[in-house]
């Protein structure tokens, strides 16, 4: 009973997954444009996570690096240092221009890189539980299988 409980807890997830695949990536297009929008001059967890996140993966901005264009972090700083591709090669004044910052920082964004690594692994996501949802599956019917046997045999003499 426990494992085809969770059994249909798993594949009501799979299927409103599937079925609103289309808001999740507008629901994260837009908090990342929020993140960009907030991006301020103190040092807080967002904007660690921010520069991280854009150094490691090596992209700036949402959609590419001139989003940073409309942020009032942009109008007193210029394009935030962690989008710099060599951090040696990266001045504030070619940071503030957008024309040379282009030839500095990383031009493509976050949005389409992650979506469509996400994408990109969606069979193999979709392959996993697939094997999953069958060995579970296969659970719940040894399992029905043992309780049968278990109260048909409840009654014989040992």
């Amino acid at each position: 009973m426990l494992l085809s409980l969770i059994f249909l807890i798993v594949l009501v997830a799979a299927i409103m997954g599937f079925i609103f695949r289309h808001e999740i990536k507008t629901n994260f297009e837009s908090n990342l444009n929020l993140a960009l929008n907030d991006y301020n001059v103190t040092v807080d967890q967002h904007i660690k996570a921010i520069d991280t996140i854009q150094r490691m993966l090596h992209y700036c901005g949402v959609q590419n690096y001139s989003d940073w264009e409309r942020t009032e972090y942009f109008s007193q700083r210029g394009i935030p240092w962690s989008c710099c591709k060599n951090q040696n090669d990266c001045s504030e004044e070619d940071l503030k221009d957008p024309n040379k910052a282009m030839l500095k920082v990383f031009v493509d964004g976050c949005f389409f890189l992650v979506t469509s690594t996400m994408e990109s692994k969606m069979s193999v996501v979709a392959g996993i539980s697939f094997v999953n949802a069958c060995f579970q599956l296969i659970g719940i019917i040894l399992s029905c299988c043992l309780s049968q046997y278990i109260t048909n045999n409840q009654y014989e003499m040992v």
